[in-house]
């Protein structure tokens, strides 16, 4: 069995149909709300969220029964219809290109979706291949509490001064040195991290 390729796409003005308008689907444009893509739902029905998501301008909602069309220019489909005949048929009408996902089966799906969170820049992402989504929840869960909201700021931090250190900083041995203590538990635990750069900063430069 082969196994799956992680990976971590920008969705940025990128066009993703989801197909259904129900509790599934509505799980499923949530999750893409903060991607920046263009989403748009196809069904003749939706769930409130959906609609009340529409009425902000937040998605499309083209309100009809699926037709092959809708699939156009699209990069990434959710079927996530309860029709399972249905579901099938939006993944046969789908291009070779498009990246298709088949909410109730697995194995004619191109993609599936982990269990993840985050904190500000950083992103955890866990799956189980599709063995088990209840283990992947409780793996994330305890995950969250060990990468807790002090994560956010200091990715914020690191982001920073890593750019900082590759522009400004020349010698690589001093360069390696400050990229690699600024991940330490000292500077995530830190109550003034720019003070304790200054002074690391200054140690390695005398």
């Amino acid at each position: 069995m082969s196994s799956n390729y992680p990976i971590m796409l920008r969705l940025e003005g990128k066009r993703v149909v989801v197909v259904g308008g129900g509790k599934v689907a509505e799980r499923k444009v949530s999750g893409l709300l903060g991607s920046g893509a263009r989403v748009v739902v196809v069904s003749p029905e939706a769930t409130e969220d959906i609609q009340r998501l529409f009425h902000a301008g937040k998605i499309e909602w083209v309100q009809r029964h699926f037709s092959g069309g809708d699939l156009q220019g699209a990069f990434m489909v959710f079927a996530a219809t309860n029709d399972k005949g249905l579901n099938q048929l939006i993944k046969d009408s789908a291009e070779v290109c498009q990246l298709v996902m088949v909410v109730d089966d697995p194995e004619e799906s191109d993609f599936h979706l982990p269990s993840t969170f985050h904190r500000g820049r950083l992103s955890i992402a866990v799956s189980t291949g599709g063995a088990s989504p209840t283990l992947a929840r409780k793996i994330r869960e305890q995950l969250e509490k060990e990468f807790d909201e002090r994560y956010e700021e200091y990715l914020d931090f690191l982001f920073l001064k890593r750019k900082w250190i590759i522009k400004e900083v020349a010698d690589t041995a001093i360069k390696s040195k400050l990229l690699t203590a600024i991940t330490s538990d000292e500077f995530l635990n830190s109550h003034d991290r720019e003070g304790d750069y200054r002074r690391l900063y200054q140690e390695l430069t005398e």
